[in-house]
């Protein structure tokens, strides 16, 4: 196991990089968070015992969204929400989103930029960021109506609500449900 920094880690295992994310309380987009994940990508991507990317995350919940600590201050630094995920959609080799608790606002856009995205049955997807007063800004609302259609994702993005994965699996959000318990092995 490779520490990319101190929330990521990243292993490789019969050929599959697990790139695991550990920043509690909720994993939420922090720039050590960013800046894990972009060179996590980049390290994986340049891998050749690595044939595909899982990203998964410890603790309670996947990515819960932005780092709020970082807005109104002295402004974000290392890797840009951008950057880490440009660097999921166009890496070489397939990226799975392995999503458990909730993937909301900022994750579920990191997740959306992953090639697959598999979930456990107790997860939720969606957008709040409308119960802020806010748009998604993070590609949201371009990527979300190509996966799930536009009257699908309009309604996600004002209403703020928490899709269990079980419907986001009928949306094609999540390509397929994992046992729980089995995230990890499931997402491989």
């Amino acid at each position: 196991m490779t520490a990319i920094n101190e929330v990521t880690d990243l292993r490789v295992e019969n050929g599959i990089a697990i790139l695991t994310l550990d920043s509690p309380p909720v994993n939420a987009l922090s720039a050590n968070v960013r800046t894990g994940l972009f060179e996590g990508i980049q390290a994986a991507s340049q891998d050749d015992d690595a044939r595909a990317i899982v990203l998964i995350c410890a603790g309670r919940t996947f990515i819960a969204g932005a780092d709020i600590t970082e807005f109104g201050g002295k402004g974000p630094s290392g890797a840009s929400l951008t950057d880490v995920q440009d660097a999921m959609q166009n890496a070489p080799k397939p990226v799975i989103a392995a999503i458990h608790g909730t993937a909301l606002g900022g994750g579920l856009e990191v997740a959306l930029c992953a090639h697959f995205r598999v979930a456990v049955p107790s997860a939720r997807c969606g957008l709040p960021e409308v119960n802020l007063g806010l748009l998604p800004g993070a590609g949201g609302t371009q990527r979300l109506p190509r996966i799930v259609g536009v009257e699908t994702a309009l309604e996600m993005m004002t209403s703020g609500r928490h899709v269990p994965a079980k419907d986001c699996l009928a949306l094609g959000l999540i390509d397929e449900l994992v046992e729980e318990g089995g995230l990890e092995a499931g997402a491989v």
